[in-house]
């Protein structure tokens, strides 16, 4: 943590959110001025004192618009649920811990429509300009996230990801994103999409940072990070579809990246990976996300069909056609298929390929229904691999033209190990 004090960096942050001419009116949809103030003079107060309540004692973080606050409706970017969801009862486990650690949390943050796309963008609450070139979609579904951190409105952001909500955005806005193991982070007070692969994450400008939030929400001991020597880990280069149809920036940045790695001491190899095969087949016949969600949605869709994101409404139509049947048959098959990956990975540190196939798309063309489409199912191909084979993995930002994520994907529970990866693999493009 900084010298300065914990109120200056917070008024400097919500300096930020008020800008009319920045993005904080669509990245932030609510903003907890006041009890950020109280919270960031407790800290300064026990900074004072030499005490400390932990690695998160003054951060100044904000959350999704999925985490329950006590007293206030979770939206989940939905006007729907503005409108008719009940107050809160409780702060979701992961707000708890954020704030018993000291955390300051200073606003909540857009969200595609219930979590359900990795572009991005909301009808209802206006979609946040890209950091680095505002005509582009932020990335989804936790948008206004990436653009908390990268516009200096927050220092850490806390997101969910199901099918790559934490890393799309983080590539796509040129931060880095941490998607733990499933189980490693409760999901209680979080609203749901896919009760089978949910899973809550950090956003920010480095990995030591996001190691101290995954820490807190985890409940687990924090310990500083320290970087692995990169020489002898064998990172595993993914044959087909993964590495296919990347765009003309994500190409050249990812190989650039691949010859740093290789120079380092890196054994790298080419991997087949046949259950690649399996896993297009179960999402050709419903998968596993849209049926959950339209279990959490189908009273909804029924009463406010017009009220819900279009692109969003389709999906759960899609997932409302899959049978009870058909989605046991899905998970039970996803069990198998889950070990059988684990068993695969074995011999191997971690995979390596782009978070994301393509750049952010602009906001124009994905106001095409089968632009967006198209679009959305790019930047979704490679993350969602990842949380169908219930593995860990983190969005690293490339230097390019515009913002490119490499992604590093590790079995699950090698969190810790693949957070030191992380780290060293950063300390190694920062040269």
């Amino acid at each position: 943590m900084t010298t300065r004090s914990c109120r200056d960096r917070l008024e400097q942050a919500l300096a930020r959110i008020a800008d009319p001419k920045g993005e904080g009116a669509r990245a932030c949809l609510t903003v907890y001025a006041d009890a950020a103030r109280t919270a960031a003079d407790a800290s300064d107060a026990r900074r004072a004192r030499s005490e400390t309540l932990g690695p998160l004692d003054g951060a100044i973080i904000s959350i999704k618009d999925l985490f329950d606050v006590a007293g206030e409706p979770t939206r989940a970017g939905s006007k729907i649920l503005a409108e008719e969801a009940a107050p809160a009862m409780a702060d979701a486990v992961i707000v708890q811990r954020l704030r018993q650690a000291g955390a300051v949390i200073v606003a909540k943050t857009n969200v595609t429509e219930f979590a359900f796309s990795g572009i991005g963008a909301n009808p209802h609450f206006g979609t946040p300009g890209n950091p680095r070139d505002r005509a582009r979609v932020p990335g989804g579904s936790s948008a206004g996230a990436p653009v908390t951190v990268a516009d200096g409105m927050c220092e850490i952001a806390i997101g969910t990801d199901t099918g790559g909500s934490v890393r799309i955005p983080a590539a796509l806005c040129g931060v880095v994103g941490f998607k733990p193991s499933r189980q490693r982070v409760p999901t209680e007070g979080a609203f749901p999409l896919s009760n089978t692969l949910d899973s809550i994450g950090p956003l920010a400008g480095s990995v030591a940072d996001c190691v101290k939030a995954d820490a807190i929400m985890a409940g687990e001991d924090y310990t500083p990070l320290e970087p692995l020597a990169l020489g002898g880990l064998r990172f595993g280069l993914p044959e087909g579809l993964l590495l296919d149809r990347l765009d003309d920036v994500v190409a050249p940045a990812f190989q650039a990246a691949i010859g740093l790695i290789d120079r380092a001491g890196l054994r790298i190899s080419h991997e087949p990976l046949p259950l690649l095969d399996d896993w297009v087949a179960v999402n050709e016949r419903g998968g596993v996300i849209p049926p959950e969600a339209c279990t959490v949605h189908r009273d909804r869709l029924r009463r406010r069909g017009g009220d819900i994101d279009p692109n969003v409404r389709i999906r759960i139509e899609r997932g409302c056609a899959v049978s009870e049947a058909d989605h046991a048959e899905t998970l039970r098959e996803r069990r198998r298929m889950v070990a059988a990956m684990d068993a695969r990975l074995a011999g191997l540190d971690a995979l390596v390929m782009p978070t994301a196939a393509i750049v952010a798309p602009t906001l124009a063309e994905v106001e095409d229904p089968k632009i967006f489409a198209a679009r959305n199912a790019a930047v979704l191909r490679n993350t969602s691999m990842v949380n169908f084979f219930d593995l860990c993995a983190i969005s690293l930002p490339l230097p390019a033209r515009l913002p490119v994520g490499l992604m590093l994907v590790a079995r699950n529970g090698q969190d810790r190990r693949l957070l030191g990866m992380a780290e060293a693999v950063m300390r190694l493009f920062a040269g």
